[in-house]
C-alpha cells in the first residue's frame, strides 16, 4: 500500500509504507466550527470566514465541490501508484538495477520530507488551492518530461532524479492543503475521508496492474505519459471548486519563521497528536519500513513474483473494506477505536516472517490493509476536526514529516538486520512491535480519551471564493 502516515494515505503521496508508497502506509471528521468554540487546549477552533449570514442547505458529502476533491484525488492517486512499476520498468529496460530504481525513487521521497514542514508554511500563507493548482501543473511539465526521456531511450539516471527531487517538492507544496480542505468541503469530515481513502484504496489495485498494460502496450514512456494527464486532470478540477474562505485566515502573515515556530508550538500542544507520532516512528522503523522489502524478498522467493502480486492486491482489498468500515462506524473516542483496529496489522508480517501458505498471507494481508485503512481516517478525521483551521496545514505538515522520518531508516536497517538476525525474525519483530505501539497509544490517556468533535449545522458559514 502507499506509505501510511497517521493521516496520510500515502506516503508519496503516499505514504506507511504506506500508502502511500504513494500513499502511504500512514501518511486518523467533522468541519471546525465558525463559531470560534475552543480546542481541549484553549486554542480557539475558527471555522469559515462568514458575513454573518448562514449559508444555504447542502449535502453533508456529495457537494459539487466534493465531487470535484474525490475527482482529483482518484485520479491523481491511479496515476501515482502508476508510477513505481513505469520506472522500474523504464529503468531496467534500459540497463539500470534496483540501485537505479532506489535512487530515483529516494530522490522524490527525501526531497518530500524534507520540506513538507515549509510547505505547510506556505500553505497557512497563501491561497492553499492555488498552491495545490499550481503544483500538480509544476508536475504535468516533470512527468511529459520523463514521457519523452523514455520514449526516446535518454532517461540518464541523474535527470530522472532531478526531476523526482522537483516532484517531491511539488508533494510537500500540495499535501499540507488537503488536510485543510476537507472541512471546507464536506460537513460530514469523517465520511468524506473514508469515501476518499476507499476509492484511493481501489487505484491500488488498479493502478498497478493498469500500468502493467500500458507498459505492455506502449512503453514506460507512455505511462508517464498518462500519469502527466492525471494531474492535469486534478488541477482542472480543483481550479473548478468554490471554497469558503479559510478558517482563521489572515490579512498580514507573520514572517515566515515565526509562522513556522507557532506551528511547532501548536503541535506541541497536543499531546494525542506528538504521543501518535513517536510510537508512529516507532512503527515506522521496525514494523513497517522492515516488512515491505523483506516480505517482498520472503514472498517471491518463497512463492513466486505471482503470489507478491496477490498479496499486494489482498493489501489493496483490505484498505477498501477499513474505509467502507468507517464510513459506517463513528466511535465516539476515534483515537481509540483506530488503535484497537491497527492490532489487525500484525498478522500480516508475522504471516510472512512463519513462511505461512499464501492463502493464510492473503488473509493475513487483507486484514492488515483493513487495519491501516480504518485507523488512517480515524487519524485524519480527528486532526481535521481538532486543529484550528489558521494552523492546520502546518500541524499537519509536521505530522506528516515526523511520520515519515524514520521510514528510510527502518528500510534502509532491513538489510542488515535480516543478515544478522534472519529476515523472518525481524518479520515476526515487526509484528511484536505493532502490538506494542497499538498497546502504547491505548495505555496514553490523551490518545485513548480524546472525543471526536461533532459540530453544529448552525455553526457552518460560507463565504464562497471566486
Amino acid at each position: 500500500m502507499s506509505t501510511p502516515s497517521p493521516g496520510r494515505p500515502e506516503a508519496h503521496e503516499t505514504k506507511p509504507p504506506p500508502a502511500p508508497p504513494a500513499g502511504g502506509v500512514g501518511p486518523p471528521g467533522e468541519a471546525p466550527p465558525a463559531g470560534g468554540v475552543a480546542s481541549p487546549n484553549g486554542t480557539a477552533l475558527g471555522g469559515a470566514a462568514s458575513d454573518g449570514v448562514a449559508s444555504s442547505p447542502e449535502p453533508a458529502l456529495w457537494s459539487r465541490n466534493f465531487a470535484l476533491f474525490f475527482a482529483a484525488r482518484t485520479v491523481a492517486k491511479l496515476g501515482d501508484l502508476m508510477l513505481p512499476v513505469a520506472l522500474a520498468a523504464g529503468l531496467v529496460a534500459q540497463g539500470g538495477g534496483a540501485g537505479a530504481v532506489g535512487a530515483a525513487m529516494a530522490s522524490f521521497t527525501a526531497s518530500f520530507a524534507g520540506l513538507v514542514i515549509f510547505g505547510g508554511v506556505f500553505a497557512d500563507r497563501f491561497d492553499t488551492r492555488r498552491l495545490m493548482i499550481g503544483a500538480d501543473l509544476v508536475r504535468v511539465v516533470t512527468q511529459s518530461g520523463l514521457a519523452l526521456l523514455f520514449a526516446t531511450g535518454h532517461a540518464a539516471l541523474w535527470a530522472i532524479c532531478l526531476l523526482g527531487v522537483v516532484n517531491g517538492v511539488c508533494a510537500a507544496a500540495f499535501q499540507p492543503g488537503v488536510a485543510s480542505t476537507v472541512p471546507l468541503i464536506a460537513r460530514d469530515v469523517q465520511a468524506a475521508n473514508a469515501t476518499v481513502r476507499t476509492s484511493e484504496s481501489g487505484m491500488a489495485v488498479l493502478g498497478p496492474a493498469a500500468a502493467g498494460v500500458l507498459i505492455g502496450l506502449t512503453s514506460a514512456g507512455g505511462v508517464f505519459a498518462v500519469h502527466a494527464a492525471t494531474y492535469l486532470v486534478s488541477a482542472l478540477c480543483l481550479l473548478a471548486l468554490r471554497l469558503p474562505e479559510r478558517p482563521g485566515a489572515r490579512e498580514a502573515p507573520a514572517a515566515f519563521r515565526a509562522d513556522l515556530a507557532e506551528g511547532w508550538r501548536e503541535f506541541l500542544a497536543r499531546p494525542w497528536m506528538w504521543g501518535v507520532i513517536l510510537v508512529w516512528m516507532l512503527f515506522m522503523c521496525a514494523a513497517w519500513g522492515p516488512s515491505v522489502p523483506l516480505a517482498a524478498t520472503e514472498i517471491i522467493t518463497g512463492h513466486g513474483e505471482r503470489a507478491y502480486g496477490l498479496v499486494n492486491s489482498a493489501l489493496g482489498v483490505g484498505m477498501v473494506l477499513g474505509g467502507l468500515a468507517a464510513l459506517r462506524f463513528r466511535p465516539t473516542r476515534p483515537l481509540r477505536a483506530g488503535a484497537i483496529a491497527l492490532f489487525g496489522f500484525a498478522p500480516h508480517p508475522v504471516a510472512v516472517g512463519l513462511g505461512l501458505s499464501v492463502p493464510l498471507i492473503v488473509g493475513a494481508s487483507v486484514v492488515a490493509g483493513a487495519a491501516l485503512a480504518f485507523w488512517g481516517v480515524m487519524w485524519a478525521t480527528t486532526v481535521q476536526t481538532q486543529v484550528p483551521g489558521a494552523v492546520l496545514n502546518r500541524i499537519h505538515a509536521y505530522e506528516v514529516a515526523g511520520s515519515l522520518v524514520m521510514l528510510p531508516v527502518g528500510q534502509a536497517l532491513a538489510g542488515p538486520a535480516a543478515g544478522l538476525f534472519g529476515p523472518g525474525e525481524v518479520l515476526l519483530a515487526g509484528g511484536a512491535t505493532t502490538l506494542l505501539v497499538c498497546a502504547l497509544m491505548l495505555v496514553a490517556s490523551p490518545v485513548r480519551t480524546l472525543r471526536r468533535r461533532e459540530p453544529h449545522p448552525a455553526e457552518r458559514r460560507a463565504q464562497p471564493r471566486q
